[in-house]
């Protein structure tokens, strides 16, 4: 499992514009607008690799938005893991959506607005040829604010067990939900993940909807701390024992915040 990598999210850049925001904004077709950006995670820490380019012997990877087919609506993302020399490699993307280098235009100056937020849903459709070549895919939903960093992890463990995890901030570790994960292949599928930051300060597992079916989790766990102030949304597709390349297809991602 991929442990290392979080702490490093905060320090990424992007543009800034000036917002406006109401309560309930939902952002629509995130995986073909801009701010997007992707990293290798090596073992043994599965930390970002700084020295890592996209097109390097260790991993590559890349993202395409602009893909006509498969798309369910004439303009999809395609994620790639093209493999490389290191074994056990993952791909992340991260966007910063609130908080300073938002990609959305607000950067919250005051963090009052990254403060107020409570509640977060995470729906994209993805398409995968194989569904069982990729190691597990991951959804994740971070705020950072009062101090506290709140990281909702959720993989999709597709030949690493078919099982949905969820991410244990305090003890840095993930831990099986007991409900199955099975994508299917070569079609579409959706994905809506909620999640809640509650008024004690606890992170609130809510629900997983993999193709219509429900999964009601309502699983509390504790933040860690951070000096940082927003929020972001992570995409990562990990490589299976062989490193085989793969592509991950990723159409009407939006994210509502309130």
């Amino acid at each position: 499992m991929r442990f290392g990598k979080f702490l490093a999210l905060v320090c990424l850049s992007l543009s800034v514009l000036v917002p406006s925001f109401a309560s309930g904004t939902t952002f629509y077709d995130l995986e073909a607008k801009k701010g997007w950006s992707g990293y290798a995670l090596l073992p043994p820490s599965w930390g970002i690799c700084s020295t890592c380019t996209s097109g390097g012997s260790r991993l590559k990877w890349s993202w395409t938005p602009g893909i006509t087919s498969p798309s369910t609506d004439g303009h999809s993302t395609k994620s790639y893991y093209g493999g490389g020399t290191t074994q056990w490699g993952d791909v992340l993307w991260n966007n910063h959506l609130v908080g300073s280098f938002s990609s959305v235009g607000l950067p919250d100056y005051t963090h009052t607005l990254t403060a107020s937020l409570h509640s977060f849903t995470y729906d994209v459709y993805f398409w995968i040829a194989k569904s069982d070549v990729s190691q597990a895919l991951e959804f994740d939903i971070n705020q950072f604010t009062g101090g506290k960093s709140f990281i909702w992890g959720h993989e999709c463990r597709v030949a690493g067990g078919h099982q949905w995890d969820t991410y244990d901030n305090i003890n840095k570790k993930w831990v099986p939900t007991g409900v199955s994960c099975y994508p299917k292949s070569g079609a579409w599928n959706h994905l809506t993940i909620q999640v809640q930051r509650t008024t004690g300060n606890r992170l609130l597992y809510k629900s997983i909807t993999l193709n219509g079916k429900t999964a009601t989790l309502n699983i509390y766990r504790y933040p860690t701390s951070t000096s940082w102030h927003g929020v972001t949304i992570n995409y990562q597709i990990d490589g299976n024992r062989y490193g085989t390349p793969y592509n991950v297809y990723l159409d009407k991602l939006k994210f509502t915040m309130n």
